[in-house]
């Protein structure tokens, strides 16, 4: 099958491990095995990755250098994390597919993905960027940066950035022909650059981290894939979450997906956009798929065997 694979943090960072960049490439190289298995069965695989802690990181280091070297917008520190990002997938992946004497290219593609200046995710910004802080950590961010900090998943609290809607996907006939030609595509690393379109065909940068996922669903559509697969960190898709009555699900129509989202079942910036992106693809055309799975069990969730799918 032809298949986007989006994948969480948990792909790039794992907790308790130092967020450096060697750190980095070690867990990225646990994950090449995972998506070295698929491509091994013989699956076409255009990876999107998240960027959540890494460009957060890199915002702080250029506000800390400030006075040393100029800062970076935050639409170019969204730049330097995608190719950061893709260089450390592109090496990992690529090894592994030698080491099991598999000749098939891994390229990154630099991705602009445009958003519409009204988009109403400026006005409430929902994306967890950056490390976690204390609840008094985060009051003193508010107070002296403006930032907006939310609680994240009983982890901590976070800096959350705006997170428009992509709308297209600027380097797609780039990534179309690379794919036909059969290599392994990473891109819209991070959603992509978010980027708004301007008087006549120029292209101006944001400042806003789009979802990765949603990103994911776009370029599955634009690509014809038969399979939108959403990796993060837990087996399937679940309701009543962190609760007594938890309740996992091996399979959800798209009608109770969305009564689940009307009750509030699932967190904004976690598991929502998540559940938004498989919802939106399977109902895009007759035939498509989506399954939301841990990086672990990926190829199981191919195979039918673990994961949540979604079903019209």
């Amino acid at each position: 099958m032809k298949v986007v694979v989006a994948l969480g943090g948990n792909a790039l960072q794992q907790e308790g491990r130092p967020a450096t960049a060697q750190a980095q490439l070690e867990v990225v190289k646990e994950t090449a095995g995972y998506l070295a298995d698929m491509i091994e069965q013989g699956h076409q695989l255009i990876i999107v990755h998240g960027n959540g802690p890494q460009v957060g990181r890199l915002v702080v280091q250029n506000e800390v250098a400030k006075d040393v070297t100029p800062a970076m917008p935050f639409d170019v520190c969204g730049a330097m994390s995608q190719g950061m990002i893709g260089y450390h997938i592109q090496q990992a992946l690529g090894d592994e597919l030698k080491n099991r004497q598999i000749y098939k290219p891994v390229a990154t593609v630099l991705t602009q993905v445009v958003v519409k200046r009204e988009d109403a995710g400026f006005l409430q910004p929902t994306k967890p960027i950056g490390p976690f802080y204390s609840a008094d950590e985060a009051k003193t961010l508010q107070e002296e940066k403006g930032y907006v900090m939310v609680e994240d998943a009983g982890r901590g609290y976070r800096r959350v950035v705006a997170s428009p809607e992509p709308q297209k996907i600027v380097e797609l006939d780039t990534i179309r022909r690379l794919v036909s030609d059969g290599q392994v595509v990473i891109t819209a690393g991070g959603g992509g650059i978010p980027v708004v379109e301007t008087g006549g065909n120029g292209l101006s940068g944001v400042a806003a981290v789009i979802d990765k996922d949603l990103a994911a669903e776009k370029l599955a559509e634009d690509l014809g894939a038969h399979m939108l697969l959403i990796l993060t960190a837990v087996d399937k898709v679940a309701i009543d979450f962190g609760k007594a009555n938890q309740k996992n699900l091996d399979v959800m129509t798209t009608n109770e997906a969305e009564r689940y989202i009307q009750e509030g079942q699932f967190a904004p910036g976690s598991m929502l956009p998540k559940v938004r992106a498989a919802v939106k693809f399977v109902e895009s055309k007759q035939g498509r798929q989506a399954i939301i799975a841990s990086l672990e069990k990926g190829m199981d969730a191919l195979k039918g065997k673990s994961g949540t799918l979604l079903i019209p």
